[in-house]
């Protein structure tokens, strides 16, 4: 058989099912072999009609535009491809056939109305949730049957007693007001000839549940917990059944007898029936009719990315039984996720699970989640009994155990991590396992904070979507996971909440955050998440329309600093962040950083206003990108006139500065940047080799020392282990990226600040730099179509490795010092080609392949 290309994929999606568009564009990989690609077929096969492309002359298999008819709602459609490979005489085979279909993409397609319980209610205090359900009898054999789902709230749908699908969390947290997101299930295995039930728990989730700091609020999108279902039964002779969500739907209280995404979960299982969804068998009650409510479907919307799901199951590292009959166990990674208990004890024994990042002497530490309480209870039934919570989260490595019937056995409990399923697309190892668990920490930290958005911490009373954060990680996370659907979506939302004068919030979705955040005020760092982000998606992905889409906000965003920086070009004024958690900074005042948060403003502008200018490039927009151009360099002149002094040292002599102005491009002579290189160096060094940067200086700092020729000190901070450094919180036992640089001191104490997080991804955007420099593997293309290999080997690693999967395929290099020079191992995805700069010699181009490179032997070549 003819090698053949991967699967087709759809839009972000891997899953095509219940897709939000008529046209979805098409990628693909080139079979195993291929060095390239100059043609390409494709077929589609849709209602028993084939229709096909014909040979197509082009090189594109990334983000091809539909090439048929769009689809209509609930339409499906079989794809496939073959190409055409120099070489070869003839096509490859075909592709396997990936299955596409349409969600319901008008308002129109929709019948569901929101159902709730009709039951007197005191949303303040009486948060008992509840299960909504409906019969129905189909009277001829069932074809096809697709469920359309959503919830002001989350739900767990349920058909005849069975879970409809395995995400959780749905449906996510959104703008709701703007965008609810609906998701679509095929459910044709479960619904049959005859009579069928069809019910869902529903839980406040961040629609009308306690969220947010400052004491948290609550009922801020609405106060109705409410389920929007439209069940589609398509029958053997052509004919639809449709089971929507209307006045006809039951309600009772459910069994969960409260539940908090901060606070988490009381389930009474004396209360429940596990027939309750199956037709006629329950003994749950009594059930009434259920109050049917407002809905928009114009602001349904079908995801970009994936859902919320478990990925992974721990079991617990130690399990220590404490005097008074607690138990405390240790899962040797903190998580995000909650536990699954498997329990043996008499009806009305009481089992209480409480969570914590940390320990302080020997018990929970929850000071840090400050008035999250985290903890699920349980009544048990009588007999042998497993039970999970369904909608809370918690962000933890220890959990305490109270009320256990006789010993707890490991076995008995698992953790079971969750997060938005993205697929895994980076890896990074080297010779020191010091920095490879760092690594391996910046991971666990950006699974447990991309939860439906990019959250900054998953534990305490916050957990919100903030800007600046994922502005400086964004590099880092998009080389690690495929999160560009995910954040694409999150980027929609942050157009949403922008405001009118061009203003970007701290966090999305906004809500209410006391006098610090509220009214909301542009800041540098934060609100550039509307250039930068969109940016970094577009270089790795290669997707032109996401860039395109974001624009706007991106523009106006940047026309607002214009107006706020003036004839003068300086960004001088206003409430600023600038370099937040600067080590220095007292706890209670986390901006009190020692580099001016002008200088930090004013850069940023600068930077914002160069990457509009590129992106409006790669639109076609030349005007666009030479007015912005010129912005730049007239901030920059302005940046380097205020605060570059005579002597080439900054107004603000600091590692944040310096590091801003290198690597943002604000010093215009070789010269000058050369000083500051040597002046950057120095300052680190003079702080020990030890972090003196906080949110904006730290994913600089390396690049700018390596960029002006002090790759050599980059090493030294990346491999320091005193405190503040990267590796301090590993000697420290950490699995997760801190939020301080001293959460935990060296005595053992905690970090008196508020803010203490344990999972904090930012401070891991240092990955990006290890993944770059330390390995050497780098992006000159959107999409990787051109990269670069270029290790700096230092501090004394002698071996490194990644792995990137491309839009492509798989990039890779491996590399390890010897006697005479370096060995290196390289990967070129098929489609595209590599720049090879090694130590001490000559640039090399490869194409697509494996290859084997000798530095001695390349010496050779050159001389």
């Amino acid at each position: 058989m003819s090698p053949q290309p991967a699967l087709v994929t759809f839009e972000h999606l891997h899953n095509g099912l219940g897709i939000g568009v008529d046209a979805p564009r098409l990628s693909w990989t080139l079979p195993s072999g291929a060095v390239a690609q100059t043609g390409y077929e494709i077929e589609i096969e849709r209602a028993g009609v084939t229709e096909t492309t014909g040979h197509v002359a082009d090189s594109g298999q990334n983000f091809v535009p539909w090439p048929f008819r769009p689809l209509t709602s609930r339409e499906r459609a079989d794809v496939r491809v073959r190409v055409w490979t120099p070489g070869r005489s003839g096509p490859s085979g075909w592709s396997a056939s990936a299955s596409v279909e349409a969600g319901l993409l008008h308002p129109s397609d929709w019948r569901a109305l929101p159902v709730a319980a009709a039951w007197p209610e005191n949303p303040d205090t009486d948060r008992r949730p509840a299960r909504v359900r409906r019969d129905f009898t189909l009277g001829r054999p069932v074809t096809r049957a697709r469920l359309y789902i959503t919830a002001h709230g989350l739900y767990e749908a349920e058909i005849n007693g069975r879970r409809i699908g395995d995400d959780i969390l749905s449906p996510g947290w959104t703008v709701y007001g703007e965008r609810l997101r609906y998701y679509t299930y095929d459910v044709t295995d479960h619904v049959v000839r005859g009579a069928n039930r069809i019910g869902a728990w529903l839980g406040d989730g961040w629609y009308r549940g306690h969220i947010g700091f400052d004491g948290g609020y609550r009922n801020l999108y609405g106060t109705d917990q409410s389920l929007i279902a439209q069940l589609e039964v398509l029958h053997d002779d052509g004919s639809t059944t449709t089971v929507a969500t209307d006045s006809t739907w039951q309600a009772a209280p459910s069994p969960i007898v409260f539940s908090g995404l901060y606070e988490g979960e009381t389930f009474d299982a004396r209360l429940d029936d596990a027939a309750w969804s199956i037709p006629g068998q329950d003994t749950t009650g009594p059930w009434t009719p259920v109050t049917v409510h407002h809905r928009d479907p114009s602001t349904f919307t079908a995801p970009t990315g994936p859902a919320v799901r478990c990925t992974q199951i721990l079991h617990p590292a130690s399990v220590t039984a404490k005097a008074d009959g607690r138990h405390l166990i240790d899962f040797g990674q903190n998580l995000v996720g909650r536990l699954r208990i498997t329990v043996d004890g008499p009806a009305g024994t009481t089992v209480t699970l409480r969570h914590a990042e940390i320990l302080q002497d020997g018990e929970l530490a929850t000071r840090p989640l400050r008035a999250a309480t985290a903890t699920d209870t349980v009544i048990l039934p009588g007999g042998l009994f497993t039970w999970e919570p369904r909608f809370t989260l918690h962000g933890f490595r220890y959990a305490e155990v109270t009320g256990w019937p006789g010993e707890l056995d490991e076995t008995a409990v698992e953790a079971r991590v969750y997060h938005t399923d993205m697929r895994r697309t980076g890896w990074f190892e080297c010779s020191n396992p010091l920095v490879n668990r760092l690594h391996e920490n910046v991971v666990w930290s950006m699974r447990g904070n991309f939860v439906d958005i990019p959250t900054d911490c998953p534990q305490r009373d916050e957990r919100l979507g903030w800007t600046g954060d994922i502005q400086v990680f964004a590099p880092t996370a998009s080389f690690l996971y495929d999160c560009t659907g995910m954040l694409d979506s999150w980027l929609r939302d942050v157009a949403a909440e922008q405001l009118p004068d061009g203003t970007v919030p701290w966090y999305v979705p906004v809500i209410p955050g006391g006098p610090q955040w509220t009214p909301i005020q542009p800041g540098a760092a934060w609100g550039d998440v509307a250039t930068l982000t969109p940016w970094v998606l577009y270089r790795r992905s290669g997707d032109l329309n996401l860039l395109s889409r974001h624009f706007p906000m991106a523009r106006a965003w940047v026309d607002l600093m214009a107006r706020l920086a003036g004839p003068d070009r300086l960004w001088d004024s206003g409430y600023q962040l600038g370099d937040w958690l600067d080590p220095i900074a007292p706890p209670e005042d986390p901006a009190a950083s020692r580099t001016d948060r002008y200088l930090v403003a004013t850069g940023y502008f600068a930077w914002s206003a160069r990457h509009l200018a590129l992106s409006a490039a790669e639109l076609g927009d030349d005007e666009a990108a030479d007015r912005y151009s010129g912005l730049a360099d007239e901030v920059a002149g302005a940046f380097r006139d205020r605060y570059v002094l005579p002597d080439g040292r900054m107004t603000s002599d600091t590692p944040t500065a310096y590091a801003l102005a290198l690597v943002f491009g604000l010093l215009d002579e070789p010269e000058q940047r050369a000083r500051a290189g040597d002046r950057l160096a120095e300052v680190v060094l003079e702080d020990g080799a030890r972090i003196a940067t906080g949110f904006v200086g730290t994913p600089l700092i390396c690049d700018a020392l390596t960029d002006s020729g002090h790759v050599d000190v980059a090493y030294r901070l990346l491999t320091q282990t005193e405190c503040p450094s990267w590796l301090y919180p590993v000697t420290m036992g950490a699995t997760t990226i801190w939020e301080r640089w001293d959460g935990l001191r060296p005595d053992g104490s905690l970090n008196p600040g508020g803010m203490t997080s344990f999972n904090h991804y930012a401070l891991g955007a240092v990955a990006d730099w290890m993944h770059r420099v330390v390995a050497g593997i780098e992006a000159m293309e959107p999409g990787f179509r051109k990269l670069r290999f270029r290790p700096r080997p230092g501090g004394g690693i002698t071996w490194a490795r990644a792995r990137h999967e491309t839009p492509y395929g798989v990039a890779a290099i491996s590399w390890e010092q010897n006697a005479t020079g370096m060995l290196v191992e390289l990967t070129v995805p098929a489609g595209c080609e590599a720049v090879v700069e090694l130590p001490r010699c000559t640039p090399v181009v490869l194409g697509a392949g494996d290859h084997r490179l000798d530095t001695t032997e390349l010496d050779q070549l050159a001389a």
